[in-house]
C-alpha cells in the first residue's frame, strides 16, 4: 500500500473477519501506513471493542460464524451511524454486498483483497471526511453569527461600546477590552470576530489565568513529542489553531515576565517555536485581550511590560459594571429570563414589580454573569408564573447604597451575595471566593451578616 497523507489524528480502523490471515495482513498494511488498527474474529468480539473505542471505519466480512456482517452492520449503525463501514465479501456474494450498500455500507472489497484498491479507498475517506470536518465548520462559524448571545443594552455606555465594536471590527487592529469579571468581555471579543473579515475562521480563546507560566507557554505555542515529562505526543499550540483567524488572550494581565516576552515576540514577528522544536512557524492572526487588572499600576510595579503594553493596547474598548448602568439591569433580567425559561420547558411570564425593583436596586459585584446566574437559578426554584422577591437568591435589603463605593462595603456586599446564592453553605461560598473557611467566618462576623 501507498504512504497516504492524513490529519494529525490517525484514523482508527476496525477489522471484523473470521480468516486470521485476512485480519493480519490487512492489520499489518494499515498500521505501516500510519493508521491505527484493530481487529475482530467475530460480532461478539466487534461489538465489544465498540463499546469500549470509538473506531471511524470498519472492514466487515459478509460471512461471519453467528452473526452474520448484514445483521452486525446494523448493530454498528445503531450504535453510531457515522462509522464507515466497508463490506468484505467473496465473487460469489456480490448480491449481498449491494444490498449493504443499500442499508449504508460505503462501499465492498472482494477477497483476496488488493492492498492498493484498500489504498484508494482509505484516500477518499480521509478526503471526504476533511471536506465534511471543514463544512462543519463553516457551518458552525456562520451559524456563530447569528447565535452569539445578543449583547443587550441602552445606556449610554453600552451605546459607545457598539459604536467602537462597529469602527473596530472590519479592520485587523489590536483591542484590548477592559472592565469587571462578568462583564462580558469576551461575549464583546466574540462580537468583533463575528464582524470581522476573519469570521469564517476560529476565534480561540486562552485563559491567562488559569495556567502556571510554564503550561501556559505551551498552551500558546504547542510543543515536541519529549519536550517534556508527560509530552507523549506532538501538540498544536492555540497560536498554531488560531492561524487566520482570531486569538482571545483573557486574563492577560495575569502572564508571567517570560511569557509577556514570548508573546511580545511573536505579536512582533507573527512566528514562534513549538516547546522544545527547533522549525519555525508562521501564523496569521487577529489579537484582542481582555482584562479586569489595572495594568499602568502593573507597570510601575514591574510585574508587566510596558512595551507589551503599547503592543496590546493599540484600540482599548472599557465595558462599565452593572452598577453605573443600570437602565440596562431591565433589559438583560428579560432577556436572560426569555431565553433560559425556554430552553427549560418553563413559562414564566415574567417579574413581579418588587422583584425587578430589588434587581434595579442591588449593586451586582459579579455584574452581568452574576445577573444571569440569579435570573437562572429564580427560574429553577419558583413556582409561579412571574419571578418574586423570594425567588430572587440575592440580600433582600442592599447592603450598598449608590454612594457607598467603599472597598468595605462592596466586599460586605459581594460575600453577602455569594452567602445567598449558595443557600449559605460555607464551604462552597469559600470555594466561589477563593478564600478558606476560617477567612469566611472571619468576614462573616466583621460585616455582621446573618442567614
Amino acid at each position: 500500500m501507498s504512504n497516504i497523507k492524513k490529519d494529525e489524528e490517525s484514523i482508527k480502523i476496525l477489522i471484523v473477519d473470521d480468516e486470521q490471515s485476512v485480519r493480519d495482513s490487512m492489520t499489518k498494511w494499515f498500521l505501516e501506513d500510519g493508521y491505527s488498527a484493530d481487529s475482530a474474529c467475530d460480532a461478539k468480539e466487534a461489538l465489544k471493542k465498540l463499546q469500549k473505542e470509538k473506531w471511524d471505519v470498519i472492514f466487515l466480512d459478509i460471512k461471519l460464524p453467528g452473526m452474520d456482517g448484514m445483521e452486525l452492520q446494523q448493530r454498528i449503525k445503531d450504535i453510531d451511524p457515522n462509522i464507515v463501514i466497508i463490506m468484505i465479501t467473496a465473487y460469489a456474494s456480490i448480491d449481498t454486498a449491494v444490498r449493504s450498500l443499500k442499508e449504508g455500507a460505503y462501499d465492498y472489497v472482494t477477497k483476496p483483497v488488493d492492498p492498493d484498491y484498500l489504498s484508494h479507498i482509505l484516500d477518499k475517506i480521509v478526503q471526504q471526511t476533511r471536506i465534511l470536518s471543514e463544512n462543519i465548520q463553516l457551518k458552525e462559524r456562520i451559524q456563530e453569527l447569528y447565535e452569539v448571545d445578543q449583547i443587550i443594552g441602552e445606556s449610554s455606555a453600552m451605546l459607545k461600546v457598539f459604536e467602537l465594536i462597529k469602527a473596530v471590527a472590519p479592520t485587523d487592529t489590536t483591542v484590548m477590552i477592559r472592565g469587571e469579571s462578568g462583564t462580558g468581555k469576551e461575549l464583546i471579543a466574540r462580537a468583533i470576530h463575528s464582524n470581522s473579515p476573519r469570521r469564517y475562521h476560529p476565534i480561540i480563546t486562552i485563559n491567562c489565568g488559569g495556567l502556571t507560566e510554564g503550561l501556559l507557554e505551551s498552551e500558546f505555542f504547542g510543543h515536541e513529542k519529549g519536550a517534556f515529562t508527560g509530552a507523549m505526543y506532538r501538540r498544536k499550540g492555540k497560536f498554531e489553531m488560531g492561524d487566520g483567524g482570531t486569538i482571545f488572550l483573557d486574563e492577560v494581565g495575569n502572564i508571567g515576565p517570560k511569557t509577556q516576552m514570548d508573546l511580545l515576540r511573536v505579536i512582533e514577528t507573527k512566528q514562534f517555536t513549538r516547546v522544545g522544536g527547533n522549525e519555525n512557524i508562521e501564523v496569521d492572526f487577529r489579537l484582542i485581550c481582555a482584562t479586569n487588572k489595572d495594568l499602568e499600576l502593573a507597570i510601575k510595579e514591574g510585574s508587566f511590560r510596558e512595551d507589551l503594553y503599547y503592543r496590546l493596547n493599540v484600540f482599548s474598548i472599557f465595558i462599565s459594571p452593572l452598577r453605573e448602568r443600570s437602565t440596562d439591569i431591565p433589559l438583560l433580567a428579560n432577556y436572560f429570563l426569555k431565553k433560559l425559561s425556554a430552553s427549560m420547558n418553563k413559562p414564566i411570564q415574567g417579574f413581579a414589580p418588587e422583584a425587578m425593583e430589588l434587581l434595579k436596586k442591588y449593586s451586582w459585584p459579579g455584574n452581568v454573569r452574576e445577573l444571569r446566574n440569579a435570573v437562572e437559578r429564580a427560574i429553577v426554584t419558583g413556582r409561579g408564573n412571574h419571578i418574586t422577591v423570594s425567588d430572587l437568591p440575592i440580600p433582600k435589603s442592599p447592603k450598598i447604597s449608590p454612594e457607598d463605593k467603599s472597598l468595605e462595603s462592596i466586599e460586605k456586599s459581594h460575600i453577602s451575595s455569594i452567602l445567598e446564592e449558595m443557600g449559605w453553605n460555607i464551604t462552597k461560598a469559600a470555594e466561589v471566593l477563593k478564600i478558606d473557611r476560617t477567612t469566611l467566618y472571619n468576614k462573616i462576623e466583621k460585616y455582621d451578616l446573618r442567614k
